[in-house]
């Protein structure tokens, strides 16, 4: 386990702990596949990452752990219009918030931050008396490969 995934694994038991549920090997394995994988896996992918571990891993019990992971707060479900669900980890889990570039051609995903368009919603929300709790800002269109792609 690497040092900055030692909270994520704490967060973990002590949700685990509070919910009466057992820590099984299972579960760990999810983990960390999940905890040190890539950014935006859908459950298929992270069954495939999780089987090279262990091949007795079934898809269910992968669906169900990812459920958990956003139960606690540890994992973010993104829905960006496919109709796959993919999992990242929360923005409170990362320690940075981020956006997202979703390409309609390819299905590339490019997370980007930007402290202008943060303060800019900051701004209009107070304009408007709106509290955020929290947001979600993702941008749909083609990426600079395809748009290279297109124009030859």
């Amino acid at each position: 386990m690497m040092q900055r995934q030692a909270p994520l694994y704490a967060r973990l038991e002590a949700y685990i702990a509070s919910k009466g549920l057992r820590s099984t090997t299972q579960r760990r394995c999810i983990a960390d596949a999940f905890f040190s994988g890539p950014r935006h896996l859908t459950i298929e992918e992270l069954l495939a990452r999780v089987r090279e571990q262990d091949p007795q891993i079934g898809y269910a019990t992968v669906y169900r752990t990812l459920k958990l992971f956003a139960e606690c707060g540890l994992a973010a479900e993104r829905d960006f219009g496919d109709g796959r669900t993919r999992y990242e980890l929360s923005d409170e889990s990362n320690e940075h918030h981020h956006d997202h570039l979703i390409c309609l051609v390819c299905g590339k995903i490019i997370e980007f931050h930007n402290e202008k368009i943060e303060a800019l919603q900051i701004k209009v929300a107070d304009k408007l008396g709106f509290r955020i709790e929290r947001h979600n800002h993702e941008i749909y269109g083609s990426c600079a490969s395809c748009v290279a792609s297109e124009a030859r």
